[in-house]
């Protein structure tokens, strides 16, 4: 069997399956976690404070390291919202990364809520609304 010119073996002639971006966040304190943590979203997100241009509904990869924790958390998740350069009362410029439900998400999501604790009922301003 030959293959055709510009046909790629499970894909369409001449379309690139595009990868998700990969992005870091390290985060050292409760504060700058409890700023960033998205309780409000249905599997949890959080906000990620870049530059980088992205589109809603965009799919990324995170690895998340929280403060003491040894562990490194790998995400997938989708942009939920864009907070732009320059957004009304002074809000840090990035995207909020909604997790998602599989369980890389969950586990996060739960290891999060622990590390707030009873902060998460706070009225404290943060990054997201």
């Amino acid at each position: 069997m030959a293959e055709l010119p510009g046909n790629s073996i499970g894909g369409a002639p001449g379309v690139r399956a595009t990868r998700p971006s990969v992005l870091s966040l390290p985060i050292k304190e409760k504060a700058a976690l409890y700023a960033a943590y998205m309780p409000f979203l249905t599997n949890g997100g959080i906000f990620v404070p870049t530059s980088k241009p992205y589109k809603i509904g965009e799919e990324i990869y995170l690895i998340l390291t929280l403060m003491d924790d040894a562990a490194k958390y790998p995400i997938a998740g989708k942009i939920a919202w864009i907070t732009p350069a320059g957004a009304n009362n002074n809000k840090a410029q990035g995207i909020g990364v909604h997790f998602s439900a599989d369980e890389s998400g969950v586990r996060v999501k739960q290891r999060i809520e622990e590390l707030l604790g009873a902060a998460i009922g706070s009225t404290r301003a943060t990054h997201t609304l």
